[in-house]
């Protein structure tokens, strides 16, 4: 494999520091060469390195193009890999010429480059917005630079995220704390807490509130000092702020620092107090001595601080939050040393060069695998999933994310489009491409040459809920099959069906598709009683029985969030809406007050659908006589599987708050309020309250009593249940990449 990077040249901070060492890292593995734009530090340094690079400078961009196309047809390359706004225009030209596959790096928000320079935003900020649109793929180094993405419209299927990196092994120093210290003139006394920060001097850095912070500071302990490494524009007017602050005795401006690692080792506590930023540097080599970390809560940094753990973040510009952290870490030198090793354990293990280069490597063999492939029409998918989506609702979430990664389990680089309510929120949580489910001509327009459709989880062809909703899902069955997609129902619970006008339509158009698979034996039953015969149906189960919850550390740190002893004792509740909710709610306030005063044990209700859930428990809670606690804020479906999993049994009305127990081994009692919930429990073999309208407070609490005392029994049981549901579960992605590959059913 032959890479060729091309950048400007001018970089400086992190994404000099990025591409340096990546390019560096990956000329141990493949063929790689960068071009730069211009000379100057950049290209010495990639000299000094000892890093294949060459000086494109002849003085046009027309005549710059040129040299490199000779450099390509010379040394023949297989992938463009371009950096920064000049890079991505020359780019976008080869590409058009040579067809070689272009993939860039975001470093940053490309709106956001120019502001300073109005010729420049008009210029090269314009026609970089423009070209990237011709790229055809994006590295993000963060999370949030790839939401950023998405959000504005680039396919996420074309999106990836490469972490900056460092090298944990390199911690080479020429100077000591003290021989740093004293290159500077600094007199500090042996006891005297540094606090540093390293940074342009630019508005952006916000400087500003790292002097405002350190004003809060020496008010309280007046022996504290403060290094600022770096240097711009800013330096004169912040010198002159710091003075007005009173700071002359504790801040220190040190300017150009030659060797950042010298300045790192020297301070006690790392600091970040930028505006806007993609995921600096400064961090990454405070980890490497294992500095405690304050940083605003900016770009990607929360991927590896979480605060309060490992570290602490503030919002940008807010110096009292900063402070009070600040002089938490001066006052506590054990915190220090404990968050120190805690976000060097996390950096070095996901943060690393090692890390970073793989990932790379990873995205290159992607990228060419996917050219190497036969060429489809621009808008062809490999699947279109159709189902309540974009709803906000834990259940449905469940479904789609156990779909698609299930699917690319067998089938890595399938090429999904999700029909939505809200298609950037999809696009951002799933990493797949998503349009408007009312958007009807697009939708025709893919459907024509994309391969299969699959109406997705869930208990769509029912009219239970509205027949509105059924004939939407069944006209979209309808259309799939107009524009010849193979079609397949997917994991779903059939009815009830009442209506005998909408039987006779379900039957119509669900005996035309291809495979129909169901999540239980009920369903299997309503499609008999519909007489639906010609496609082939197979009884599987739920796609959430695959989901893996959070892991255990990241669970209890969302519950200390939210207040909640993580370490305490629960069972969970999940309810929902119901008409004739008054008595209903009366009856669940009493089962909670017995399960608290009988079990002393705590109660925690969980809502599936945010905030639509949290109404019914405010309700149910201020009929209780005892104290409950709620999961009141938005959490990812692992996030709730994970939280589920803290709880020793589990009674719901929701089918997959039951799903989710059942899947991990939690005892469950199932108060019915569709068919689909009755049709899992005794799927499962699971204890059911009966249907909400006959719920009976001295009835349940015998069957709860049962539960919770045979609970132990119950646990074994499920594991083996599960192990086959899990199975099951896999078996409709196979059926459906089998279909996309062209086998017959």
């Amino acid at each position: 494999m032959k890479v060729l990077h091309l950048i400007g040249g001018g970089d400086i901070g992190g994404a000099k520091s990025h591409v340096l060492s990546l390019v560096k890292e990956l000329g141990k593995h493949i063929d790689v060469k960068l071009i730069s734009f211009r000379t100057g530090a950049f290209a010495d340094d990639a000299y000094a390195l000892g890093i294949n690079i060459e000086i494109v400078k002849t003085g046009t961009i027309f005549s710059d193009i040129k040299m490199v196309l000779d450099i390509i047809k010379k040394e023949g390359y297989d992938i463009i890999h371009s950096h920064g706004a000049k890079a991505n225009m020359v780019a976008v030209v080869v590409k058009k010429i040579t067809g070689l596959p272009v993939v860039t790096t975001v470093h940053s928000d490309y709106r956001l480059d120019y502001l300073q320079n109005i010729l420049k935003m008009f210029s090269f900020g314009m026609i970089n917005t423009v070209a990237l649109r011709f790229i055809d793929y994006y590295i993000a180094v963060s999370k949030n630079f790839k939401d950023m993405l998405i959000e504005r419209r680039f396919n996420p299927q074309n999106i990836f995220t490469v972490y900056n990196g460092i090298n944990f092994e390199n911690k080479t120093l020429k100077l000591t704390k003290e021989e740093f210290l004293a290159k500077y003139n600094l007199n500090f006394g042996k006891d005297d807490v540094i606090i540093g920060i390293l940074a342009r001097l630019h508005p952006v850095k916000g400087i500003s509130t790292f002097l405002q912070a350190a004003a809060e500071v020496v008010k309280v302990a007046p022996s504290v000092r403060f290094l600022i490494a770096g240097d711009g524009d800013e330096r004169k007017a912040l010198e002159r702020k710091a003075a007005s602050l009173g700071l002359e005795k504790n801040v220190f401006f040190l300017g150009f620092i030659n060797d950042p690692l010298e300045f790192v080792n020297t301070i006690d506590i790392n600091v970040l107090t930028s505006l806007s930023e993609s995921f600096p540097y400064s961090i990454l080599e405070g980890t490497l001595f294992k500095k405690a970390t304050i940083s605003s809560n900016v770009g990607g940094i929360s991927d590896l601080i979480e605060s309060g753990r490992n570290g602490f973040l503030f919002e940008p510009k807010d110096y009292k939050t900063l402070a009070k952290y600040m002089l938490t870490l001066i006052n506590n030198p054990d915190l220090r040393q404990e968050m120190g090793e805690r976000i060097h354990q996390k950096a070095s293990k996901y943060f690393s060069l090692e890390n970073m280069c793989n990932t790379q490597l990873g995205i290159y063999e992607t990228i060419l695998n996917r050219r190497s492939a036969e060429k489809v029409p621009k808008n062809h998918y490999d699947a279109i999933i159709s189902g309540y989506y974009g709803f906000k609702n834990v259940g449905d979430d469940a479904m789609l994310m156990a779909i698609i990664d299930t699917l690319k389990m067998y089938k890595k680089d399938l090429r999904i489009l999700v029909l939505s309510k809200n298609p950037i929120e999809t696009r951002r949580i799933y990493n797949v491409d998503s349009i408007s489910r009312v958007n009807l001509i697009p939708i025709l327009y893919i459907m024509k040459n994309s391969k299969l459709f699959i109406s997705g989880g869930g208990s769509l062809i029912q009219d239970n809920t509205s027949t509105r909703s059924l004939i939407y899902y069944l006209g979209m069955i309808w259309l799939a099959k107009k524009m010849k997609m193979k079609v397949m129902i997917y994991a779903n619970g059939i009815g009830p069906l009442n209506k005998k006008n909408n039987r006779s339509l379900t039957k119509h158009v669900v005996d035309r598709v291809d495979v129909i698979t169901l999540r239980e034996e009920l369903s299997y039953k309503e499609l008999v009683s519909l007489n639906i015969s010609k496609p082939k149906i197979y009884v599987t189960a739920d796609p959430a029985f695959t989901i893996q919850p959070e892991n255990t550390e990241h669970v209890d740190g969302l519950l200390l969030d939210e207040e909640i002893n993580p370490n305490a004792r629960y069972i969970g509740i999940s309810v929902r809406k119901w008409h004739g909710h008054d008595k209903y709610e009366t009856t669940i306030a009493n089962i909670a007050d017995y399960i608290i005063e009988t079990y002393g044990i705590n109660v925690l209700f969980i809502p599936m659908h945010y905030p639509g859930d949290l109404v019914i428990i405010k309700n149910i809670q201020s009929k209780m006589k005892n104290k409950s606690y709620t999961v009141s804020k938005k959490h990812s479906v692992s996030e709730i599987l994970g939280i589920i999993g803290k709880t020793e049994m589990l009674i719901g009305m929701r089918l997959h708050a039951l799903i989710f127990a059942a899947s991990i081994g939690v005892p469950i009692v199932g108060i019915v309020y569709e068919p689909k919930v009755e049709g899992f429990l005794k799927y499962s073999n699971q204890a059911s309250l009966g249907h909400v309208n006959s719920l009976e407070f001295d009835n349940a609490i015998k069957i709860i009593d049962n539960t919770w005392n045979n609970r132990e029994q119950i646990k074994d049981q499920l594991k083996n249940t599960t192990a086959s549901l899990k199975e099951r579960a896999l078996s409709n992605a196979e059926i459906a990449v089998k279909i996309i590959e062209g086998h017959q059913f």
